[in-house]
């Protein structure tokens, strides 16, 4: 009885913590905005860390990206090279709405991702096709980007499985010029 009581509690525990998000408005009031149309133009360098449900680092990457927009329609043509030598792509279809907000989808992501911004900040989630050995799990993600200056952005997301962090990822975005690549 007790270790189903431990359970349910913990699942409890889990759930409430899932449910309650950081509000996106609260940066509202921040002078610095940060749009990702205008910062996701042209080429941009990332370096990022997976780390599993313990905290340990289980795998590094170098992420390209290229940005291109047609009004308020963008794609983003990422290409992740991983630590273990794996190469993948994702091909974003982005959109900004009329109120601001973005949707995206993706050929890994389930449905549609939507994003909001408010001031250096923004806020996106999706769920995504994840392959792990011979499975493919969909798992969600609670991504927050923020603006540190003109070519820099940091990037904290949370992989879930069932309300339950299995995974996070860190990420620092680069655009500076001369711009490094991923093999340099």
């Amino acid at each position: 009885m007790t270790n189903l009581y431990k359970v349910l509690c913990a699942a409890t525990l889990s759930s409430a913590l899932y449910s309650c998000s950081t509000d996106i408005n609260q940066y509202s009031e921040v002078e610095q905005t940060f749009d990702i149309k205008d910062y996701f133009t042209g080429p941009v360098v990332a370096w990022g860390i997976v780390q599993d449900y313990s905290e340990k680092v289980s795998r590094h990457f170098c992420v390209e990206i290229e940005g291109s927009w047609q009004g308020n329609n963008g794609l983003l043509a990422e290409t992740f090279y991983f630590d273990d030598g794996e190469i993948s792509y994702r091909n974003w279809q982005l959109q900004k709405l009329d109120n601001g907000d973005y949707m995206g989808t993706a050929e890994d992501v389930v449905g549609t991702a939507t994003g909001q911004h408010a001031g250096f900040a923004f806020h996106w989630q999706y769920k995504l096709k994840v392959p792990v050995e011979d499975d493919v799990y969909t798992l969600e993600l609670d991504d927050w980007m923020y603006l540190i200056d003109e070519n820099r952005v940091f990037n904290k997301t949370k992989m879930k499985k069932f309300g339950i962090t299995v995974a996070d990822i860190t990420l620092f975005f680069d655009k500076s010029k001369p711009l490094q690549t991923c093999q340099s």
